[in-house]
């Protein structure tokens, strides 16, 4: 399960006691033979959603192209049909700020980069 605003623990034990009453109840397995696990999404779950960008702006991100190329930096923005990173090129004094804007188009999956 997903959520804009994160799903806690605690949402997904009060989800899975719920459907596993309904599920014992409609004696869908009526020998009592079956496991229900919820979860959320693992954080390097590549982004699917138009709302999971929304819900990652300002993070780091590793975009892979079509084509297998990869783009780093943070995600700035994210509309219908692209989104927009920035990265620092160069070394130093001489180091500057790239804009990049990505068409969905061409993205084969983005992923969260988790940073320490």
């Amino acid at each position: 399960m997903d959520a804009d605003a994160g799903l806690g623990i605690e949402k997904c034990i009060k989800i899975n006691r719920a459907l596993y009453k309904q599920m014992e109840e409609m004696a869908l397995y009526p020998d009592g033979d079956f496991s229900l696990e919820v979860s959320s999404p693992g954080l390097d779950e590549p982004l699917k959603l138009h709302r999971q960008y929304l819900k990652n702006i300002g993070r780091s991100v590793e975009v892979t192209y079509l084509d297998g190329t990869q783009k780093e930096g943070q995600l700035m923005k994210a509309d219908e049909n692209e989104i927009n990173i920035e990265y620092m090129e160069g070394k130093g004094k001489k180091a500057i700020l790239i804009s990049l804007n990505i068409p969905f188009a061409e993205i084969k999956h983005t992923k969260v980069l988790i940073k320490f």
